[in-house]
């Protein structure tokens, strides 16, 4: 008997060990590696774009500032793109982001020379485009529903100019300062004008493109003209102040009020500025560099909507945020509408491209659109795909 019960208790601690060993391998905490992670930008921390992408480059060397070594290189033009990526593989980074539209084709070659380096690139569609490499990944917020939401706000403040008789249905026309004739800037304005119409079936939109990203002086000249040709809101996809400041300074004389994108206008046009949205990068950005520091593949690590090589998100997922509100300008009952819109797109309740529209895209005059049948948007992409002009309502000022 006493054999047998020695016996037992070496058999319960080997199991008990042999336990141990076992949720050790499989659970133990890794510990992270050291790496190097490159960014490349298009302006600086000056501008509202590149300053969203700062804060996750931000959080990441305030988290991990023991194991990432950052490398980043600012202000660099599109066409340059090769200069900046040549100078992070010297400098061995193991993880770079390329976060304007413009590097996406450059990088993807770059991916396919260096296939030990991760390349994760901002707002393109080429991550499941032949060739599909293992290494290079494409990542962005669904904006359209914050451009959306930006338009009920906008329109809700028509609608409170026309019920308190300072303009007429006729009056209530949109002007927008857009950077480049592109599917992103398209999706964006169109997503902006059909919350506008969801409160104002009469509003109409005149569309100029400045054909550059950042120029305060051309975003403001563009935004003057708007305003002088009846325009009563000015909402813009451009990195300046410029169209916030024309508001300001015309509305001494004139009703008309401001959207903004990536950062409130609040400080520069008080009396105008209404609010806007932005997309917040670091749910991708933090997670991508915590699956190179721990050796987890990006699409299986970083929250968010996958399609092979590419991950989006919207407000459901935290990628898309709504900035504040000024209260002392915007037409009451706006935050409430906010938040039950903000629910409701979590709840995927909202169609967004859908009504009684047809639409033609502007590099094929034969590509046509009827939006009876709705368009789902960020379907196949995180990038948005939406590249139509809006018949009759939208029109484009040359």
């Amino acid at each position: 008997m006493k054999r047998l019960y020695i016996i037992t208790v070496i058999s319960s601690i080997g199991v008990l060990l042999l336990g141990f060993i076992l949720h050790s391998l499989l659970f133990e905490d890794k510990s992270p590696k050291d790496i190097k992670v490159g960014f490349i930008y298009v302006g600086d921390a000056s501008q509202a774009y590149t300053h969203n992408f700062l804060k996750a480059q931000n959080t990441i060397e305030s988290k991990y500032s023991k194991n990432v070594t950052i490398v980043a290189q600012y202000n660099v033009p599109e066409p340059d793109v090769e200069n900046a990526l040549k100078t992070l593989v010297e400098e061995e980074c193991d993880i770079i982001f390329s976060t304007s539209y413009g590097y996406g084709e450059k990088t993807k070659e770059y991916a396919e020379k260096y296939p030990d380096i991760e390349f994760c690139q901002a707002t393109c569609s080429n991550a499941n485009e032949s060739p599909v490499l293992d290494n290079y990944h494409t990542f962005m917020g669904t904006i359209y529903e914050g451009r959306y939401i930006s338009g009920y706000v906008a329109g809700m403040k028509i609608r409170e100019l026309i019920d308190n008789g300072l303009i007429t249905p006729e009056q209530a026309v949109v002007g927008y300062v857009a950077a480049f004739p592109y599917a992103e800037v398209i999706s964006g304005y169109t997503a902006f004008f059909m919350g506008i119409r969801a409160v104002v079936p009469e509003a109409t939109m005149l569309v100029k493109y400045t054909n550059t990203w950042s120029s305060y002086s051309l975003e403001k000249q563009y935004a003057s003209e708007l305003i002088d040709m009846g325009c009563v809101i000015i909402s813009q996809h451009s990195d300046t102040f410029g169209p916030a400041v024309a508001c300001e300074e015309a509305s001494v004389t004139k009703n008309v009020f401001h959207i903004g994108y990536n950062q409130s206008m609040a400080d520069v046009a008080p009396t105008t500025y209404l609010t806007g949205s932005r997309i917040d990068w670091e749910p991708y950005i933090v997670k991508a560099v915590e699956a190179m520091l721990y050796g987890e593949e990006i699409e299986k690590y970083v929250e968010g909507n996958v399609n092979g090589n590419d991950i989006g998100g919207g407000f459901k997922e935290g990628w898309v945020k709504m900035l504040e509100i000024n209260t002392v300008v915007c037409a009451e009952g706006t935050q409430a509408n906010i938040e039950k819109l903000i629910k409701d797109f979590k709840k995927d309740k909202i169609q967004v491209f859908y009504g009684d529209y047809t639409g033609v895209n502007p590099y094929d005059e034969n590509d046509t659109i009827s939006l009876k049948k709705p368009f789902e948007e960020n379907k196949d992409s995180s990038a948005p795909a939406f590249n139509y002009v809006l018949d009759d309502v939208i029109k484009v000022i040359e």
